[in-house]
């Protein structure tokens, strides 16, 4: 299947860009331009988009902005929205995150991370590009509400809904480690460990992983190491 990829971003040469980097590959294809958040959201609606490339610095509606009212809208429950940015240590990535992003991606990566991006975004995969390590994630979140106390109540109330081995596996999650990965750790197959986490997904509410990456620092069931 296609992957129908929109791209958002005030910058016209930028775009054209990634259109003919999108477009040259025979999986995916670029069905809409957006300069600014409120047409981001209009056209991932409109052309029925699986990606969104979203620039998080636009004119009028921002990227933030634009990744919140797609992920509040139930008709775009399987858009996932992938944040570039300039500089990737930003306080506006754990806030994108947090709005429902899929992850983050700095403008200056390789043409085969961004498509691997989209790819993985497309999979339901929480991304990171390789030089937004684990701990930089941690760092955010250490910033915000997780840092004190035993984390959000709320959250910490739904983690009551998962089981033992649910809660083994979101841990895991939360440390960046992939399915077969943790399989390994937790010695079983790597199905079984889909399976946890699809559940995990359900029960808390979770677009993606990079969302129960989220939840489980911001629960306080993982906390971010000081190195």
């Amino acid at each position: 299947m296609t992957i129908r990829v929109l791209l958002a971003d005030d910058q016209a040469l930028l775009r054209s860009a990634f259109r003919v980097l999108v477009d040259s590959e025979p999986d995916m294809e670029v069905v809409g331009e957006a300069s600014d958040g409120v047409e981001a959201v209009r056209l991932t609606k409109q052309e029925r988009a699986d990606v969104v490339l979203m620039d998080i610095r636009m004119p009028g509606t921002d990227g933030l902005a634009a990744t919140r009212m797609i992920s509040a809208d139930p008709s775009l429950a399987h858009v996932r929205v992938v944040i570039l940015t300039t500089f990737e240590v930003d306080d506006y990535v754990v806030q994108s995150l947090r709005a429902g992003a899929s992850g983050f991606l700095g403008k200056g990566s390789e043409p085969e991370e961004l498509l691997s991006a989209i790819r993985v975004a497309a999979g339901g995969e929480a991304l990171l590009s390789p030089a937004a390590t684990k701990g930089l994630i941690a760092r955010f979140l250490a910033q915000g509400d997780a840092s004190d106390g035993d984390g959000d109540p709320a959250r910490t109330a739904r983690l009551d809904a998962l089981t033992v081995r649910e809660r083994e596996v979101l841990v895991q999650v939360a440390g960046g480690h992939s399915n077969d990965e943790i399989a390994e750790r937790l010695e079983v197959s790597p199905l079984t460990v889909k399976t946890h986490v699809n559940r995990a997904m359900a029960k808390l509410g979770a677009r993606d992983r990079a969302q129960l990456v989220v939840i489980a620092y911001e629960s306080g069931l993982v906390r971010p190491r000081v190195e």
